[in-house]
């Protein structure tokens, strides 16, 4: 879940540096499709990425694995944990990185794909190096499948740009406050946190990664809004551990086991809106909307698990 909280530390990053420059790259980079190229700007957003990954680098290294015993480099095969719903969010976070950061290239004034490919390469590195902290983790390790997930990330970013100039298929994020039954709420706190900041974040039975496809794009038709898209989700429930619903101290101790807990796989359909097609004058709106387009708007919903359908008034 570090790579949660230091995807939006790094965006964060990213806007308040870009303040202090001599115009604010908030209000430009994701409303300009061409520039010149500026020396300056080049070399501030040069300088911002690179801060940004060794500021992340030392303050993980000081606060989350101080806090664990460090191991040389070591492999972890975390490939069924969470029912790879984790996986999906190390896509997610990837595609974000390299979409935002080609933005700040193209406002620097590189051309259109080599920006594309410092987006993605931006993106893939700043996930690569919370990977190699991980593999100096005695508790974890490098993993394979981050990294693959990271990769097709930074990929459906860059093969679209390269394919369509444009991005048909954005991949979402959506998460609620899930209420877990009593019985099960001391093993909640302890895997998720108490406060909803932190629920939303980590609780992976709340959260939905969404593939969202503008139907304008695809199908030719007047009678189609530009910003309509379809979106697929993905999302899983009864996880109540990384590979099980297990759990032992270090003296081997059981102190949880509800094994007869169902992990189940959830499936989507919902409408969406692709906010960066919705015409606006102003450069903020402009750029908030390119932002609030990670997430996927609050819509009714078509869910599918364990083979029943059920339909949903109000899903996020």
């Amino acid at each position: 879940m570090k790579k949660w909280i230091f995807y939006i530390f790094f965006f964060n990053c990213l806007s308040s540096t870009a303040q202090d420059t001599a115009e604010s790259i908030v209000q430009e980079p994701l409303a300009i499709e061409e520039n010149y190229f500026n020396k300056n700007r080049f070399k501030a957003v040069s300088a911002i990425h690179a801060a940004s990954y060794t500021a992340t680098l030392l303050i993980l290294s000081q606060t989350w694995y101080k806090e664990h015993p460090r191991s040389s480099f070591q492999f972890f095969d975390d490939s069924k944990e969470w029912l790879q719903v984790d996986k999906v969010g190390h896509s997610w976070t990837t595609y974000n990185l390299a979409k935002y950061s080609k933005s700040l290239w193209i406002w620097s004034g590189v051309e259109d794909k080599k920006a594309t490919w410092l987006g993605g390469i931006s993106g893939l590195g700043y996930q690569t190096i919370l990977e190699i902290l991980d593999a100096h983790s005695a508790e974890w390790g490098w993993s394979w499948t981050d990294m693959a997930a990271n990769v097709a990330g930074a990929v459906l970013f860059t093969s679209q740009e390269f394919a369509w100039q444009q991005q048909k298929i954005h991949l979402k994020f959506s998460t609620h406050r899930n209420n877990h039954p009593e019985n099960l709420e001391e093993r909640a706190n302890t895997l998720f946190g108490k406060t909803l900041p932190e629920r939303l974040l980590k609780d992976y039975n709340s959260q939905t990664y969404w593939l969202s496809f503008n139907l304008s794009s695809f199908i030719q038709s007047d009678a189609l809004p530009p910003w309509l898209n379809v979106a697929v989700g993905y999302g899983a429930t009864g996880l109540y551990g990384g590979f099980e619903n297990f759990a032992v101290d270090k003296t081997g101790t059981v102190i949880f086991d509800r094994r007869d807990i169902e992990r189940l796989r959830q499936w989507y359909i919902s409408p969406d809106i692709d906010f960066t097609r919705i015409k606006t004058n102003s450069k903020g709106v402009r750029t908030a909307l390119h932002i609030i387009n990670m997430l996927k708007v609050p819509a009714p919903a078509l869910e599918l698990t364990s083979g029943k359908f059920k339909f949903r008034w109000f899903y996020f």
